[in-house]
This record gives C-alpha cells, sequence and structure tokens, in this order.
C-alpha cells in the first residue's frame, strides 16, 4: 500500500479554532487565532519599525511532488531511492504565473519594486522589508507588542490578518503574523550529574551486561554513562568503519545561539574517538550565523549533538549550520529585525543548496498548537522537498511526555490555545519527519528522569504508512482512556527511539553528563549515516524519507522497547508496549540488522 504522503501534508484533522473577525469591506480573513494563553498584549510597536515578511504562494504542482515522493521513499515501488534534482523540484513547488502576477501587482501598489523583493529559488516565496504601519495596511490588521509573561521575551504580532478578497487565493500564508512560537531545544534545561565520578579511571572499571532486548553485550559502566563505544555496542555497530565518504554527509543545524566548540569536539575526540583527532566539520553560516569559539561560550546542545553525531559516524563527511535570529528581540530597536522562526530561514536556505548533507539532525522544536497550521503545512512542505530529494530529515519528539512532564493534576499546565482553555496533550512541532524519542539503561527503557515526547498530532492525519502500527496500539487501551486529550486520528510520534540520558561530552573544557532526546536525534542520524554509506559503497542510493521503510521492511531491524511511560498534562501519559507507542516508536536501532535488511 502506497504511504499518503499528500494526506500528512496537505489534510488538517478537525480541531477547535478561533471564530473569525469580520474583515473590511473587499477583504477576506486569511487566518484568526485566539489571544495565545501565557502571552499578554501591550502597546503598539513603533510605527516605524521594520518587519521582514516572509509571504508563501501556492505551490501549484505540488501534489505532482508528492507523487515523486511516494514513489522514491516507497521499498516496494519501482522508483525506490530515484530522488529528484534540485532544479526538478524548484519546478514542481513554482507558483503559478498568475500567482506571481498578482502578488507582485499588490506589492507594486505599496510601492515595492522587484529590487525591494528577496525571492526563493522556487519563486514559492516572496521576502521584503517594511515597516509595520505599511504591513497593517497591506494586511487589514493591528500589530501589537507581546509579551511572554513566564520568560519575559516580546514579540510584535497578530492575532488576525486578511487579504484583498482577490488576492486571497493567490497566497497560503504569511508570516510573522500570528505565529507566537518559541524555539526550543527538546531540552529546556540540560540535565546534569556533576555528583558521579566521570574520570576516565573510574569508567576503565569494566565488567558486561547484556541487554535482553537485542542481545547485545555492552560495558557495564553503559549504565552510567553513555559513550560512542556504548552505542555501538548496543546498537550493533561496533567495529564497522565508513567507507563511502566522498559521497556520504550528516549535518547538525544550530539555533539559539549554540555554538559548537572545537577545543570541545577534539577533547572529546581524544577521550572516545581517537582516529578522528585533528578532524572537524564544515562550518556554514545562516542569515548571519555564527559559531564563537570562545570555549567560555560554548553551547551544550552544540557540543552534544556535533560530539556524538559526528562521532558515531566518523568520518563521514559533516556540516555544522548556525542560524542566527531568535525571539524574543527590541521592540524599540527600529533596524530590520527578523522575528521569523528561525529554522524558517534554514529550511529556506538549505532548499537553495546544490547539495544537501543526507542524514539531518534537529534537536529544537515548538509546540505544535503555537504554529498556525498553514504555517506548519508550509513547513513540512519543505521537510516534503528534502525527502524528494533523498534527504533524511530527523527532529527530537521533545522532553515534556504527552505535553508538560508534570503528572499532577493540580499543577498540570496543558491548556489548548483556542480561547477555551480546556487541558489537552499538548503534541510537538514537527512530527512529520522521523522523530526520535528516547531511552535509557541496559537494558533499555523509555527515559525517566525526563519524558520521552509522544503522542499524536491535532494538525496532521495519520499517514497510511503507520495505519497498521499505531491503531494496533491503539486497540490495546482501555475504552474512553485520556477521551478528548488527544486526537486517535492524528498522525502518531515518535517513530523511533535512541538513548537519552547520561551522554558524556565536553563542554569548555569539562567532562559533563547530559540528557534529553536532543541526544536521541544526532545519535538516530549517525545510524543513518552508517547505514547510508553501507547502500552507497554497494552502489544504492541513500535512504531519504525513512518512514515508510522504517514501518515496512525496516520492523525487524529495530529493538522493541516495552518498559515505561512518558507522563504529562496531570496523567500518566502512554506506555511503551510491545509494537509500536507514542513513547519509543518503533524501539531503537540494530545497524547491523538494518544493513542486513536494506
Amino acid at each position: 500500500m502506497r504511504p499518503a504522503f499528500g494526506a500528512l501534508i496537505l489534510a488538517l484533522c478537525s480541531s477547535l479554532v478561533a471564530s473569525l473577525p469580520s474583515a473590511t469591506p473587499g477583504y477576506r480573513v486569511k487566518e484568526s487565532v485566539a489571544p495565545p494563553r501565557g502571552w499578554t498584549k501591550g502597546d503598539e510597536p513603533a510605527a516605524d519599525h521594520v518587519i521582514v515578511l516572509r509571504i508563501g504562494l501556492p505551490q501549484h504542482n505540488f501534489n505532482v511532488l508528492e507523487q515523486h515522493l511516494f514513489e522514491v521513499s516507497d521499498p516496494d515501488h519501482a522508483r525506490y531511492g530515484e530522488y529528484l534534482s534540485k532544479e526538478k523540484v524548484e519546478e514542481l513547488v513554482a507558483p503559478h504565473p498568475s500567482s506571481l502576477e498578482a502578488v507582485d501587482k499588490w506589492l507594486a501598489s505599496y510601492g515595492l519594486e522587484e529590487a525591494d523583493l528577496a525571492r526563493s529559488p522556487a519563486k514559492d516565496w516572496v521576502t521584503i522589508k517594511v515597516p509595520v504601519k505599511t504591513v497593517e495596511k497591506m494586511l487589514d490588521t493591528k500589530y501589537n507588542v507581546w509579551k511572554h509573561t513566564a520568560s519575559g521575551d516580546v514579540l510584535v504580532r497578530t492575532t488576525s490578518y486578511s487579504l484583498p478578497a482577490e488576492l486571497y487565493d493567490y497566497i497560503d500564508v504569511i508570516q510573522p503574523t500570528t505565529m507566537f512560537g518559541r524555539l526550543r531545544t527538546a531540552r529546556s534545561t540540560i540535565v546534569w550529574n556533576d555528583d558521579e565520578d566521570l574520570s576516565s579511571a573510574a569508567l576503565a572499571k569494566v565488567g558486561t551486561i547484556t541487554d535482553t532486548a537485542s542481545g547485545a553485550v555492552v560495558d557495564a559502566t553503559c549504565n552510567r554513562t553513555i559513550t560512542i563505544k556504548c552505542l555501538q555496542q548496543l546498537y550493533n555497530a561496533e567495529g564497522y568503519t565508513p567507507l563511502a565518504t566522498v559521497k556520504n554527509s550528516i549535518g547538525i543545524t544550530g539555533y539559539l545561539e549554540q555554538f559548537a566548540n572545537i577545543q570541545d569536539l577534539q577533547s572529546f575526540y581524544a577521550d572516545q574517538r581517537t582516529d578522528a583527532l585533528n578532524t572537524s566539520f564544515n562550518f556554514v553560516s545562516v542569515n548571519g550565523g555564527i559559531n564563537d569559539q570562545n570555549l567560555t561560550l560554548s553551547g551544550a546542545e552544540a557540543a552534544l549533538d556535533v560530539q556524538f553525531a559526528f562521532g558515531l559516524s566518523y568520518p563521514v563527511n559533516s556540516t555544522f549550520w548556525s542560524t542566527a535570529g531568535r525571539p524574543p528581540f527590541n521592540p524599540d530597536d527600529r533596524t530590520p529585525t527578523n522575528t521569523n522562526e528561525p529554522y524558517a530561514d534554514w529550511l529556506d536556505f538549505v532548499l537553495a543548496q546544490k547539495e544537501v548533507p543526507l542524514s539531518i539532525s534537529t534537536s529544537y522544536g515548538d509546540d505544535e498548537q503555537t504554529v498556525p497550521r498553514d504555517y506548519a503545512i508550509r513547513a513540512c512542505a519543505g521537510f516534503a522537498q528534502l525527502g524528494a530529494r533523498g534527504v533524511s530529515v530527523i527532529f527530537s519528539s521533545g522532553d515534556f511526555g504527552v505535553g508538560d512532564g508534570n503528572p499532577d493534576p493540580a499543577t498540570q499546565e496543558c491548556f489548548t490555545n483556542d480561547g477555551r482553555n480546556t487541558t489537552r496533550f499538548i503534541p510537538v512541532f514537527p512530527a512529520t519527519v522521523t522523530s526520535v524519542g528516547g531511552t535509557q539503561s541496559v537494558p533499555e527503557v523509555a527515559v525517566s528522569r525526563f519524558f520521552s515526547g509522544g503522542g499524536f498530532s491535532d494538525y496532521f492525519p495519520r499517514p497510511s504508512y503507520q495505519e497498521r502500527a499505531v491503531k494496533k496500539f491503539l486497540s490495546t487501551l482501555p475504552k474512553g482512556l485520556y477521551k478528548d486529550l488527544y486526537n486517535p486520528e492524528g498522525r502518531g510520534f515518535p517513530d523511533v527511539a535512541a538513548q537519552g540520558d547520561r551522554y558524556r561530552i565536553f563542554l569548555r573544557g569539562v567532562a559533563r553528563s547530559i540528557g534529553g532526546t536532543s541526544a536521541s536525534s544526532p545519535t538516530f542520524a549517525g545510524i543513518v549515516a552508517l547505514l547510508n554509506d553501507h547502500r552507497l559503497r554497494s552502489h544504492k542510493p541513500p535512504l531519504g524519507f525513512l518512514n515508510p521503510l522504517l514501518y515496512t521492511r525496516g520492523l525487524a531491524g529495530f529493538n522493541d522497547i516495552t518498559s515505561g511511560k512518558n507522563p504529562g498534562c496531570g496523567t500518566e501519559g502512554f506506555n511503551a508496549t510491545a509494537g509500536w507507542d507514542p513513547v519509543t516508536g518503533l524501539g531503537t536501532p540494530n545497524f547491523g540488522k538494518l544493513k542486513d535488511l536494506l
């Protein structure tokens, strides 16, 4: 059966939405949201405050791109692995000439000429820099400065915008308008274990322990700290050395001024991967992003990601992107300030590149309900473009169980953002890519010092490739359990899992222990890079969009995790159980088995 990616990307499950306000005659409301919970509406911004406005035009032949994606990602299809070129993808997502003409005419009516427009290679996105007062006229709206109560973050946003009626069908989305997302690492606070002895001498006291799920025999110290050797032993990759290093590649995304320090990387390699000493990664700046090498500014998230993803996959070509831009910003600063989510800038940038790393890990995300649905669809369409080009896009599933990681009904904070403030599980965004949950210990169980993010999307329906696996899980739940707290027809996540706690990294020159699905995602991306090496050296294409493969031929290549849960939102969450579950997905990878299956 062909996976229904079209439903995955374009169809929206039924959900509560704010009632639409009336628009000025001649305009139609394009999008409206309720005032977001936890944000306070403040004053109007300065009239000459400049907004960097992104306008998304309909991708005229996206259905054709989806058809290609169906075929090249389905291991049972004759075209499996026959990926599209950058140019072909751009041809398929280019807007219809009538859309371009209508939007250009509209922009010109506000004095914006071609020189004022920045277009994506496919011309499906147009970016302009405009004073807020002009934006308010263009969109028949009013912007305000909004403050996030808990963090103090501020954004200039509106809760509704409209378009001229004749332009309505020529534009998919405009941001920043109604998006109140706050991009964060998968783990908002790092799990430190500084009370433990992390010296090399202590870790050298080795016995062995057997993982009952996989049969792997690993060093007993892996129950105290996770190293490259632990992952190789646990996931059956010990002794495998990549050879196809010319064509193969892996990438890590960096945001929020998380700097990947090369001195720390060398300390890590000296400790765990001596054959990689004196090697490094390719650094690529996005939107002016930097990678400051002052050791005192080394970022824990960046250190974790690059050290384990690149250490596990060495000597595969490695890239670290640093993308500038992060809310909050100073609303009184009248210089052009980009307050779009920085991963939108990264996606624009990477889609414009001729060559893209084949396995990409991101350890950042948003609560799904904070991302406007039209924007979520367009972002996932961008990920689909990468998949059609043969890229595996991998995200951590988050560390807050089914929502906030809090099982206490009296203090939980899982409330809808639709103006009703009802209790509901909070899925993460994006969940349409390959999502990685967290495990711990040997034998492996669902991580418990924080809780593996998992559940069901309220935006995207369940794709056919996971229909059987998810329905089987749902059939095991007591009737009525968590009624109205989640969408049983939604896309289930995570897809897979990997160790997510007690990773031994080097940060600012010191060995540290760190945890979160922030560790799980780069680990899984490293395994995918090894699998791509095996395929490339056999003259086969890389794996591309993984999920249809994982839920079919790949099933036998995972260690099923059947113990643990992911509490949150005043509940005990879901349980890990036999088969797929919304805690650890299909389980953790067995590289040796997957290599043979693929």
